[in-house]
């Protein structure tokens, strides 16, 4: 006898497919012959993109995945004698497999705690504490992560109180973007706070902005607003195996969604139906571990609980303490989706 079929729809945002548009895109660029390495007109649209979306010049590098994103950012700031601070729960600390220290050459992660996943200048003043002079690598760089691991969003006043504070101690400011549209969606529909806002304007010096967890294939975006930071950076992408050859197929799913706002709306339906589910697990009494602020749901679950959920099939991730877990909507959550879960969670809860 074979168990009930697997279900990983809240597993991550990584779960979701490719959305339409950026599939029709690639289907449309794959139509002709154009130059490589990023000397197509495809490519050449997408800095423009940028250069409007964010209100300002920048320099715009596509890359695959995450965590090359991350590290290739920070080792523009850092040297291996440098340290960088960051949350205990952010993704470069726990997640990144040390790449942030091999790309740097041997920068130390200098990581902190503090509540909601959030850093603020109490937090981060100590760390310059650590050590004694040459013997303790130096601080230079700050990362933060919007939305953070928990969820949770910075507001533009919080980012601009923690940046300011990293500028006066001579730290340049990266920021973790994975699921900077969830935050950007959140904080429009707040106090319709537009991206430059949300960056250069409150002292970020790079953003790696997330575009697969939006429902693009295999692209980031690394978005330098300093643009002193990106001197040779095209050579670091190359050495490091992150130069796409066929870079027109990234380039045309950024077009694709960045040209009419659908990153906005994508981002917006997830954290939509993350505060669904959200307000649907509490009514049931199942308590938040934190609040929901963008598309994940982070809820403690008693062992049987967990247990008759993972019987049913659905997957999920452990996340925080000893009882709480992360459930992730997507671009393509469905109100089906949302139902079945909550059928089979009433049922693990006896209800």
């Amino acid at each position: 006898m074979t168990g009930p079929r697997p279900n990983v729809a809240f597993a991550s945002d990584n779960t979701a497919g490719i959305c339409p548009a950026a599939l029709a895109a690639l289907t449309a660029a794959n139509s002709d012959c154009v130059p490589s390495y990023g000397d197509d007109h495809h490519t050449a649209r997408t800095k423009k993109i940028f250069a409007e979306l964010f209100e300002t010049d920048c320099d715009v590098f596509l890359v695959f995945n995450g965590t090359a994103a991350n590290a290739l950012a920070l080792s523009a700031i850092c040297q291996r004698h440098h340290s960088i601070l960051c949350h205990a729960r952010a993704h470069i600390e726990t997640d990144e497999c040390a790449a942030p220290e091999f790309f740097t050459g041997g920068s130390k992660l200098l990581s902190i705690d503090s509540p909601d996943a959030k850093l603020r200048p109490a937090d981060l003043a100590p760390a310059l504490q650590r050590g004694h002079g040459v013997h303790f690598p130096k601080p230079r760089a700050l990362s933060l992560t919007q939305s953070t691991e928990l969820g949770t969003i910075y507001t533009p006043a919080e980012l601009r109180a923690v940046t300011d504070w990293a500028h006066a101690h001579d730290l340049a400011v990266h920021l973790d973007g994975a699921r900077f549209s969830n935050a950007a969606a959140a904080l429009h529909e707040r106090g319709g706070h537009s991206p430059a806002d949300l960056t250069w304007r409150v002292g970020i010096d790079v953003l790696c902005f997330g575009g697969t967890k939006n429902g693009l294939l295999n692209t980031e975006a690394i978005v330098f607003f300093n643009r002193d930071l990106a001197r040779e950076f095209a050579y670091r992408v190359k050495q490091t195996g992150q130069l796409a050859s066929k870079m027109r197929f990234a380039a045309a799913q950024w077009n694709a969604i960045l040209s009419d706002g659908a990153w906005r709306r994508h981002a917006a339906h997830a954290n939509h139906q993350a505060r669904k589910l959200s307000a649907a697990l509490t009514a049931l009494g199942c308590p938040l571990v934190a609040p929901t602020e963008a598309n994940g749901v982070f809820v403690e679950f008693a062992p049987a609980t967990v247990a008759a959920l993972e019987a049913r099939g659905w997957h999920f991730y452990p996340f925080v303490g000893a009882h709480g877990y992360r459930l992730m909507c997507s671009w393509e959550t469905a109100d089906a989706d949302i139902a079945a879960f909550l059928t089979d969670a009433r049922a693990a809860l006896g209800k």
